[in-house]
């Protein structure tokens, strides 16, 4: 049975090459993102009251579906509603002056 010796430059070297990997990991991979979102997670994501959100559903800005009394929001329709309401930024006149 060989014996080996690990020295702090081994331990070292690994710790490089294990945070390097893992770096690699964390920025190569997107993170996933909920497919559905219930009120509460909608709610927060948004920084809205319940009423403001069952305002959203009842004038058909944002669809919705009801499983058992839970509703669930598309991750995608959210993004689409943003995207649909987007204002322009307008240059600051001031500044040019």
């Amino acid at each position: 049975m060989a014996i080996e010796v690990i020295t702090r430059e081994d331990l070292n070297e690994f710790r490089a090459l294990l945070l390097s990997d893992l770096s690699t990991l964390i920025n190569s991979k997107p993170q996933q993102q909920k497919q559905w979102l219930k009120s509460n997670e909608v709610r927060k994501l948004l920084n809205i009251s319940p009423g403001t959100l069952q305002n959203l559903r009842i004038n058909g800005t944002l669809s919705y579906t009801k499983i058992g009394g839970i509703l669930y929001y598309a991750n995608s329709d959210l993004e689409n509603v943003l995207l649909t309401n987007k204002v322009a930024a307008i240059p600051n006149l001031l500044n040019s002056k």
